[in-house]
């Protein structure tokens, strides 16, 4: 049935307007004034937002971790998802060394299956670069439309790979037309300081924190830069955390680099003392890289502001405090590494950017989705509002004052980071190719309606664009 949404205020990352939109077949089909359709459903969204959805580029659903798996699958995962204005999720689809790639994204399609309720799609580790798997990512980038492939600086031992590796995924992103991503932090520096911290017998939760200091997320970054710089290539660092990282990322832009940065909500608003809280409390807010002082949050803000970071991805990856967290009770090291943030990263980028002022209404949507879009080969399919994109629409009161709480919120895991915490704004509905998945602030979807997204190449002038070279020296 058509759809036909009126009276809102229509935002995209470019304009903002009053109008009404008409929905049919799964896309927007027009947008106007005063839309006449009579055989369309009304939807009055009079005194809310009308967004694109949300494009989370960052989750690990149903994720295996240090001897346990993440509590949230692709089902209440994605269902979380939905209730907090995310329409499209990209999950990390691990590999191990050894075995063929196409057996773990088959993997991945296999947890994904049937649950999702909104739509999604994957990034690729790579761990290593055989001969055997350079042969294996071409095949993989153009059957499977995977186009980002995730490398770990850090995780010793387990996930993280050399600067070697590094440097071929690099070379083969460009000319594959794939994203490479970095987890920068210095693996191997952090791994000696954990021993030394333990060997000390210093066991606590905060010890995450102070073992992974963050001048080593800047290193990394910078390094991770270099390298980009050196192949010509393409760089999307993960999670930053710190003003280190930041500045790595803002310089490397201001050279004309092809580098992207992405924050995540807790960054935003928690910081270090979270990990002190007695009782192994602090556990709950361990994740890597950890929090920082909260000093290093203004420094983020700014630079979503200035555009040097361009998207916010939550990095869910839930941990029942109980039972798994509580795995590292006398070993911090070994308290699986990760939160739920997956329903809460849209409505606090609101409530702390646009209505304390940090970022505009546009700039908002561009960071919470047209730049994924994007960067990861889904736009104009995804990340915006216009005639013949998919009508992923987020209905959203910014009247509503609410609590965030494990009370209140639809993952299954047993605590809420951001607990207690008060928020303005809300989505009150939302729709994935123009069908109900949140209605009146209740789920109305189905398990397995959402679709896996092939995504286009990555094409640098379709991404958001580095600051420009500066020119030194006269003119001739």
């Amino acid at each position: 049935m058509k759809k036909l949404i009126k009276n809102g205020i229509i935002v995209t990352a470019a304009d903002t307007y009053t109008g009404d939109m008409l929905i049919e077949s799964g896309v927007i089909a027009q947008i106007g004034l005063q839309i006449d359709a009579q055989d369309a459903e009304v939807i009055d969204a009079s005194g809310c937002y009308v967004f694109p959805g949300g494009i989370d580029p960052h989750t690990h659903l149903d994720m295996p971790f240090g001897g346990t798996v993440t509590a949230d699958d692709f089902e209440s995962g994605t269902i979380a998802a939905a209730y907090g204005g995310t329409t499209t999720v990209i999950d990390f689809c691990l590999t191990t060394k050894g075995q063929p790639l196409q057996q773990a994204v088959d993997t991945w399609h296999a947890k994904s299956q049937d649950k999702a309720v909104i739509d999604y799609s994957f990034h690729l580790m790579v761990s290593e670069l055989s001969d055997r798997v350079l042969g294996e990512l071409p095949q993989i980038i153009e059957d499977e439309g995977i186009t980002s492939l995730k490398v770990f600086m850090a995780y010793k031992n387990t996930f993280q790979a050399d600067d070697g590796t590094l440097y071929k995924t690099l070379q083969t992103a460009k000319q594959e037309g794939a994203l490479v991503m970095v987890h920068a932090e210095n693996g191997d520096v952090i791994e000696y300081l954990v021993e030394q911290a333990l060997a000390a017998g210093n066991t606590d939760p905060i010890y995450h924190a102070l073992t992974r200091p963050p001048e080593l997320e800047g290193e990394a970054t910078g390094r991770a830069a270099y390298l980009t710089e050196l192949t010509d290539s393409q760089l999307y660092v993960v999670h930053v955390t710190c003003a280190e990282a930041a500045w790595k990322i803002a310089e490397a832009r201001k050279k004309g680099l092809r580098v992207y940065g992405e924050t995540c909500p807790q960054y935003l608003v928690l910081d270090v003392e979270a990990l002190a809280k007695p009782d192994f409390e602090g556990a709950k807010y361990v994740w890597s890289p950890p929090l920082r002082e909260q000093w290093n949050q203004d420094v983020l803000w700014d630079a979503l502001w200035n555009g040097s970071l361009q998207t916010i991805g939550s990095d869910q990856c839930s941990f029942d405090f109980k039972g798994q967290k509580e795995l590292g009770r006398g070993d911090f090291s070994k308290i699986p590494n990760g939160g739920p943030t997956i329903e809460d990263r849209f409505s606090i980028l609101y409530s702390e950017g646009v209505q304390k002022g940090r970022i505009s209404l546009n700039k908002f949507v561009d960071i919470i989705s047209t730049s994924s879009a994007k960067l990861f080969g889904l736009f104009p399919q995804k990340g915006t509002l216009a005639v013949g994109s998919d009508a992923d629409i987020v209905i959203f009161d910014p009247a509503v004052t609410r609590t965030l709480s494990a009370a209140t919120h639809h993952m299954k895991v047993d605590y809420n980071a951001f607990e207690g915490m008060e928020i303005t704004g809300e989505p009150v509905s939302v729709l994935s190719r123009g069908e109900f998945v949140i209605r009146d602030r209740a789920f109305v979807g189905s398990a397995g309606a959402g679709q896996y997204l092939h995504r286009k190449r990555f094409a640098a002038e379709a991404s958001p664009l580095p600051a420009r070279k500066e020119i030194s020296g006269g003119v001739s």
